[in-house]
């Protein structure tokens, strides 16, 4: 199957697409690839919203609606249904970034337990996530990671996110929802990994809902799970992953110099890439105990997981091997993935939208750096039009 190149296929790939909104993709992408203007509008959009500028309706009309869901749960309801009438499920993902306060990290906490018993009554909506500092302060992670002991106020603080992630995981057992937790920075995700190993443990036993993320651009993930696994065993309990290269690298390199230690980044992206692909085929080797959520928009990797299950005899709508891309990304690959039986999610990004622009402006900058990426979703969207005899 792979070897067919069944992700060229841009009548499947963008089939939901109005004439009008592809048209809008390829001013969007055409507009992502040019790097100076990234950056003048990014800094101008920052300007007019903390200006409180009327520029909210621009935005949803164009990027927003592009590459997010709605602005609440409710809101995205048409577009995930759209996209579950051509196979493909969604995971919505409230995407409100950068709030440091309890209440923040309660209303967060209750988005997302809304969305696990939406997700519930939902077919379409197998699988739920939440980021770990949406659930408490960037500060406690890193102070835990490093060993260094709690003041009694922290202590209570941080019994509180504990308590968080419970609640979370523990109506997604209840709802047969599994959950997804993201990974952050490497210097805060020790305490988060420990925790989400806790959670795995406890609430992982007959079958895996508890998924961790592993951020495959930093060269010691792969002992890191095979450390997880030999322990998993030992303990007699299954292991959830999603697998990504990774976002943060710029601040992993810029930290690792300015504090003079080794950066826990890949010396390339070559080296990711077989560090990403040797992740997923450890996991296909011992799905017995590990599921894999391949979270991916490179197409290489795609297939190769796709031969991987052919020559494993893993049947492609096994439920332990998910794909998943964002929304308004690479419908070549999560449309003709769905179109072939495979399992496949989009991240469906909602939230207010002066909220979400923090999500949207790193959407348009990693487009921008990830050599590729945009020429071929632009390349695509071409083909269709041409296709469908749009000038």
């Amino acid at each position: 199957m792979a070897s067919e190149k069944i992700f060229d296929n841009t009548e499947i790939a963008f089939e939901l697409k109005s004439d009008t909104e592809l048209e809008r993709a390829h001013f969007l992408f055409k507009m992502i690839s040019i790097e100076p203007l990234v950056r003048i509008g990014t800094a101008v959009t920052n300007f007019a919203i903390k200006a409180s500028l009327p520029v909210e309706g621009l935005i949803r009309s164009t990027v927003f609606d592009h590459f997010c869901g709605g602005v609440n749960e409710e809101d995205c309801l048409d577009v995930i249904d759209a996209m579950y009438s051509k196979g493909v499920s969604s995971v919505l993902d409230f995407s409100v970034e950068g709030k440091e306060t309890e209440s923040h990290f309660d209303a967060a906490m209750e988005t997302t337990l809304k969305i696990i018993r939406f997700a519930a009554e939902k077919d379409a909506m197998p699988i739920a996530v939440f980021k770990p500092t949406g659930f408490g302060r960037f500060y406690l992670y890193e102070k835990k990671g490093e060993g260094k002991p709690f003041t009694e106020a922290e202590q209570v603080e941080w019994d509180r996110v504990v308590a968080r992630y419970d609640a979370v995981c523990k109506l997604a057992k209840e709802n047969d929802v599994e959950i997804l937790i993201d990974a952050e920075e490497s210097w805060m995700q020790d305490a988060a990994d420990d925790l989400v190993t806790d959670m795995m443990r406890k609430y992982n036993t007959d079958q895996t809902i508890v998924y961790n993320t592993l951020q495959m651009y930093r060269h010691d993930r792969m002992d890191f799970l095979k450390q997880q696994h030999e322990l998993a065993k030992k303990e007699s309990f299954s292991l959830g992953y999603k697998i990504v290269r990774g976002a943060y690298m710029e601040k992993e390199n810029d930290r690792a110099l300015e504090k003079g230690y080794p950066t826990p980044i890949c010396e390339s992206k070559q080296a990711t890439d077989i560090n990403f692909n040797a992740a997923a085929k450890y996991i296909l080797d011992h799905l017995d105990t590990i599921s894999l959520f391949a979270g991916t928009h490179n197409e290489e990797s795609s297939y190769l997981i796709m031969d991987m299950m052919d020559e494993k005899g893993i049947a492609k709508n096994d439920n332990r091997v998910w794909f998943g891309q964002l929304f308004g990304m690479s419908d070549n690959i999560s449309f003709n993935l769905a179109h072939y039986g495979y399992n496949v999610a989009k991240y469906v990004p909602f939230g207010p939208v002066k909220d979400v622009m923090p999500y949207l402006i790193r959407r348009a900058e990693e487009n921008t750096s990830v050599a590729g990426q945009t020429g071929r979703e632009l390349a695509l969207i071409k083909r269709e039009k041409e296709r469908r005899k749009l000038k």
